[in-house]
């Protein structure tokens, strides 16, 4: 079982990766949710054990711990905040540009080249 849980948080884990490498935004904003929930799959299967929930235990029987479970309810939360977030600010983004390509956005943002007035003449030329 606990191959399995580590098999899976890979994949999660490559799959996010892949995601972040992409240009567009909104596979970006995928990958990161990819790896949150890698994070979430990895702390609960770090924790399987078998036993009794701490509130009835048995005299000198396993009990399971429950601070996993609670790590993995925080970071829940907090993924789906950032990537509420995130989806905020890359549909910002679109609206304000029309485009969620960062090479497009990289290209948005350059100020054009413009040639000062007089910068391509040299001293003696005469030309109008």
């Amino acid at each position: 079982m606990t191959l399995a849980i580590a098999v899976i948080a890979a994949v999660l884990f490559g799959a996010g990766s892949y995601l972040l490498l992409q240009r567009s935004l909104i596979r970006v904003v995928a990958g990161i949710a990819l790896i949150s929930q890698c994070a979430i799959v990895t702390i609960i299967g770090s924790s399987l054990s078998e036993g009794r929930a701490a509130i009835d235990p048995e005299q000198g029987g396993p009990l399971s711990d429950p601070l996993p479970q609670a790590l993995a309810l925080t970071a829940l939360v907090i993924g789906m905040g950032t990537l509420a977030l995130l989806l905020a600010l890359v549909h910002r983004v679109v609206v304000a540009h029309g485009t969620a390509e960062r090479d497009e956005l990289r290209d948005v943002d350059r100020p054009a080249v413009t040639e000062p007035e007089g910068a391509g003449r040299r001293e003696g030329d005469e030309t109008e």
